[in-house]
């Protein structure tokens, strides 16, 4: 596993992730913008998390989606701007990665848009067969509810 820098705590203790910091984040992320507290919280209740503390507060999150037997989907990694470069992003995947539920995965996703060398280093690539893969977006569906006046 990736070493913390001195100061940092990770966690996959599912009791300790804090919610609201992870959902503040997320409803800023260009993925998910304005994405409801309870979305968020339902999310995590239904899979693998992992955080990155500092002085009590968490600065780093992700979480991961799977039936603990074929298939894995990484989701929602991130790090606060302030703790960017330290490393904290690849010490939480790393930890995923080696999560003893998550052994013998046939195959692991994620989309991003920004982070492909991160991922390759922990051997993501291209798919092999992309015109194998497809997917169903429910526009505006993370959206908060309009308010009638």
């Amino acid at each position: 596993m990736t070493a913390l820098p001195e100061g940092y705590e990770l966690t996959t203790d599912q009791s300790r992730i804090d919610v609201e910091a992870a959902h503040a984040y997320l409803a800023r992320s260009y993925w998910s913008p304005g994405v409801a507290l309870e979305l968020v919280e339902r999310a995590i209740a239904n899979s693998l998390c992992v955080a990155v503390f500092h002085g009590g507060e968490q600065v780093g999150f992700g979480r991961v989606v799977t039936d603990k037997a074929t298939f894995a989907w990484l989701a929602d990694v991130h790090v606060l701007e302030d703790h960017r470069g330290k490393g904290l992003c690849k010490a939480m995947v790393a930890a995923l990665l080696a999560h003893p539920e998550l052994q013998g995965l046939r195959r692991w996703a994620l989309n991003t848009l920004d982070a492909h060398e991160l991922y390759r280093g922990f051997g993501w690539d291209t798919p092999a067969y992309p015109e194998r893969l497809m997917e169903r977006m429910a526009a505006g569906a993370h959206a908060p509810p309009v308010v009638q006046a």
